[in-house]
């Protein structure tokens, strides 16, 4: 299913590598697993078939292995903090020098031309896939050993598999040192119902990972990769539904690595909560890649707002700001990711700026209590939060400019909307009838002729493709109101099992036979 030898969780060759890992795990002493671990998470790196990435991943743990202890072996103050800036400064270093050596060779290449110098050999972009997860996780880990909230690690292979633990490795979620550290010393004991818990969830992400995004991907992609082409109806159509397909992309590999953590006694952090039912961009980033967010709240943003506190309130929307920008570069050297991540700083001190109007607002109109003021602000929010993925989304900065230029052009489409509102809003508010046959002769012409220009399943998105679909976002809607599986009595739970298995490998099936690729994770790039 992967391009990738077997490092990508939807590859046909990673369930067998999962199978070997595990039983070699079970049959292995506690004294030895985190050995296995640790070798079967240098295998797994490996398979990407990019062996700078190992070396990479080998220098982090080193260089943080014996900073932490030489931060926690110092007695000055003074010497700590500095050996804690130069911690950062070369892990933020290794970040930079990975994922932006292309464009800095670019840069000093023409640079030297420019001033007839030695030329400067131009290196192509580097794939540095896990690179900015476990240099994060690096971060967090030497700012706990100096601000002394966690012991430093004293054994090297814990340490490396702490930092290289292969659920984890390429998308996260980024641990905390005293939660997964603690977890990995304690000895493993078999749980027959953590073991099915475990491997329930890695089914539950594959079916939202192939089910449902990769399906929502071949519509996105047809708009987004041409966007030239499109305009009105369309480009609103694709931009809601990439809302949807990263978040089933994401939280679908997330729950992956959630589950196969779980097959050893190992619980990762939640990374997503329903994220589209926040009802403030607040709200959303504590619900959304909640490992990563609640990082840059505790490393980033409180430092930043405990420094800016004179400031008060503008202190406040400078941290802010401050940390979505730190965000947007992190995700990636290009202005539609430093826009992405300032529209997110914007959008969250507009809501401090408002935060008096709000709290009027809710106490006369509460959220719990009142459903269509809880309905309206998941809407503003969710529209907001959409917005801003057009810059994530979007190949360049000049296609993200001309989606938003273009997102409600067209004659037809205004035609339409206009005759809608005249038609079935206007028209019985006034007369107090409904004109079913004005409307019945007009609206072929218009709104339908809008459609025309509207495919909505372009490329390979067949019929069969459509039903898939449907079913699986049917499915998955109905699981949240229904008991969990795993109450039920064991004769339907089995049957649900072999039901959801039957489905999701039919799914897979008509992928392979319709010929369409795969889609790799989405965060792959980050």
């Amino acid at each position: 299913m992967g391009k990738e030898f077997f490092v990508s969780f939807t590859s046909i060759y990673f369930l067998p590598f999962m199978v070997a890992v595990y039983l070699v795990f079970l049959i292995s002493k506690n004294s030895y697993r985190w050995a296995i671990l640790l070798l079967a998470s240098i295998i797994f790196y490996l398979g990407l078939a990019l062996p700078y990435l190992l070396i990479i991943l080998i220098c982090v743990v080193l260089i943080n292995y014996f900073w932490a202890l030489w931060i926690d072996a110092s007695q000055s103050p003074q010497k700590r903090k500095v050996l804690l800036i130069s911690g950062i400064f070369i892990n933020i270093l290794i970040f930079f020098g990975t994922r932006y050596a292309g464009l800095l060779s670019q840069a000093l290449h023409f640079t030297f031309a420019a001033l007839q110098w030695v030329p400067v050999a131009i290196i192509p972009g580097l794939v540095t896939i896990g690179v900015s997860f476990y240099i994060f996780q690096a971060l967090a880990y030497l700012i706990n050993i100096y601000l002394e909230i966690d012991s430093p690690e004293k054994h090297l292979g814990y340490f490396a598999l702490y930092m290289s633990f292969f659920p984890k490795l390429l998308q996260g979620p980024i641990e905390r040192p005293g939660s997964l550290l603690t977890q990995l010393h304690q000895p493993f004991i078999f749980n027959a119902e953590q073991a099915r818990s475990g491997l329930y969830l890695f089914a539950w992400g594959l079916f939202k990972k192939v089910m449902i995004a990769d399906r929502l991907a071949i519509i996105v992609n047809f708009y987004y990769n041409d966007v030239i082409h499109h305009q009105g109806l369309g480009l609103i159509f694709a931009t809601y539904l990439f809302a949807f397909q990263i978040y089933f992309d994401f939280s679908g590999y997330s729950d992956m690595a959630i589950g196969i953590a779980r097959l050893f006694n190992i619980e990762l952090t939640q990374n997503f909560k329903q994220p589209y039912l926040a009802i403030t961009v607040t709200e959303f980033w504590r619900r959304w890649h909640i490992s990563f967010s609640s990082w840059l709240q505790d490393y980033v943003f409180r430092p930043l707002q405990l420094s800016l506190r004179h400031w008060k309130t503008k202190g406040a929307i400078v941290a802010l700001l401050i940390t979505f920008l730190v965000s947007g570069i992190w995700h990636g050297a290009s202005w539609n990711f430093v826009v992405w991540g300032l529209l997110f700083g914007i959008f969250m001190a507009l809501e401090i700026l408002s935060t008096p109007i709000r709290k009027k607002i809710n106490r006369k109109y509460p959220p719990e209590k009142s459903w269509w003021v809880r309905a309206w602000q998941i809407g503003i929010t969710f529209n907001l939060v959409s917005f801003a993925w057009i810059f994530f989304r979007a190949n360049n900065f000049s296609d993200a400019v001309y989606i938003i230029g273009h997102l409600f052009s067209g004659i037809r489409l205004v035609e339409c909307a206009k005759l809608t509102v005249k038609t079935w809003i206007l028209t019985p508010v006034l007369t107090g009838t409904l004109p079913l046959s004005a409307f019945g002769a007009q609206a072929p012409q218009v709104c339908l002729a809008t459609l025309q220009d509207f495919p909505l399943f372009p490329g390979k998105f067949s019929t069969e493709n459509l039903a898939i679909l449907l079913i699986s976002v049917f499915i998955y809607l109905i699981s949240g109101y229904i008991k969990p599986i795993s109450s039920w009595p064991s004769g339907l739970r089995w049957a649900g099992y072999l039901c959801f298995s039957l489905w999701l490998l039919f799914g897979i099936w008509m992928i392979e036979t319709l010929g369409q690729p795969f889609q790799e994770f989405l965060y792959f790039r980050f």
